[in-house]
């Protein structure tokens, strides 16, 4: 999987799901399908965008440096971070035939952080 090209834009992030559990607490096997449909799904971040917009400095004030680049406010998010958030504010997207989620910043309603390497969940 090859996700260097991928260039998340403004408050989103890039999940890929984590593995649904096929099996209830009382022994029901789920189908996909049922279990897709949760309102609430976890995954982990492997991009996140630059963050929220800032509008420049007015011309008003002669004093402040000029600034000609945007200037964005960062995610509490990171990459690595296992995101829980709102299945139905995210976006599917297939890629060679890898799943992965689009969820904006705001979807996430939680973030659980380790120092773990990313790869280990990328199995």
């Amino acid at each position: 999987m090859n996700i260097s090209k991928f260039v998340v834009v403004g408050d989103r992030v890039l999940v890929k799901p984590k593995s649904l559990e096929e099996q209830t607490k009382s022994g029901i096997y789920l189908p996909p399908g049922v279990q897709e449909k949760e309102k609430i799904q976890s995954g982990y971040i492997l991009k996140a965008g630059p963050g929220y917009p800032v509008a420049p400095p007015s011309a008003e004030e002669p004093w402040k440096e000029s600034v000609s680049s945007t200037q964005y406010i960062p995610l509490q998010a990171r990459v690595g971070d296992l995101a829980i958030f709102l299945q139905a504010s995210s976006h599917e997207i297939d890629y060679d035939g890898e799943r992965f989620l689009i969820v904006p910043n705001a979807a996430i309603l939680l973030l659980v952080r380790e120092d773990d390497d990313l790869e280990y969940y990328l199995k």
